[in-house]
């Protein structure tokens, strides 16, 4: 006999708890690490590779958040969250700690002659907080750091995907673009792309 009022079934989504303590699982257990190792080793393979092959102006484009430098500490202790103050505090701190299987893309590019370039979604305002992180990790020898100018509109796919273009037209030969949003490696002008695993947030 049903009680009245009540449904069989429901469109209910999982429940938001249930989400979050699986994605803290993903981090906590090994697999999110794991599953970035596999990535970055394929980036890693490729770009020694291809620089063997030779040629002008190679350059490997990497986004920051996510890709090299790894928010976990702010993401965990915002419970997933975004604020904008508590997030820009955080960059402020430059204090991100590197995804090291990431940085080792990064070193294998930089010991053969191809050119670093950072492509991120953080705003210009956080370019010396940016640079600072980068050489805390070991990470300050590239060519270039593009933060998104303010009042930049458009979708950051469209933002990305412009100055790529940019890239390529000033004669850079883009082999690979690694990133962690399917909007860090849309648009093409890349040889390759290398998505990075991320559960955490989704930027179009």
């Amino acid at each position: 006999m049903l009680v009245a009022g009540c449904a069989t079934s429901t469109s209910e989504p999982r429940n938001l708890t249930e989400v979050k303590r699986e994605v803290r699982a993903y981090v906590e257990d090994g697999r999110y690490q794991r599953d970035i190792d596999l990535v970055a080793a394929r980036a890693r393979a490729w770009v020694a590779e291809r620089a063997s092959r030779g040629g002008t102006r190679l350059a490997i484009v990497f986004d920051l958040d996510e890709t090299l430098l790894f928010n976990w500490p702010q993401i965990s202790a915002r419970d997933f969250g975004y604020e904008p103050k508590e997030w820009d505090k955080w960059l402020a701190e430059a204090r991100a700690p590197a995804i090291e299987s990431v940085r080792e893309v990064y070193r294998t590019a930089r010991a053969r002659g191809v050119e670093v370039i950072f492509l991120t979604g953080r705003p210009e305002t956080s370019r010396a907080a940016t640079d600072r992180n980068l050489r805390a990790i070991e990470c300050g020898d590239y060519s270039l750091l593009i933060c998104k100018p303010e009042g930049r509109g458009g979708t950051a796919a469209e933002y990305k995907t412009a100055e790529r273009r940019k890239l390529s037209d000033e004669g850079r030969v883009i082999i690979a673009n690694i990133g962690d949003q399917a909007s860090d490696l849309s648009g093409g002008f890349a040889e390759r792309v290398f998505k990075l695993p991320n559960a955490f947030y989704l930027i179009d």
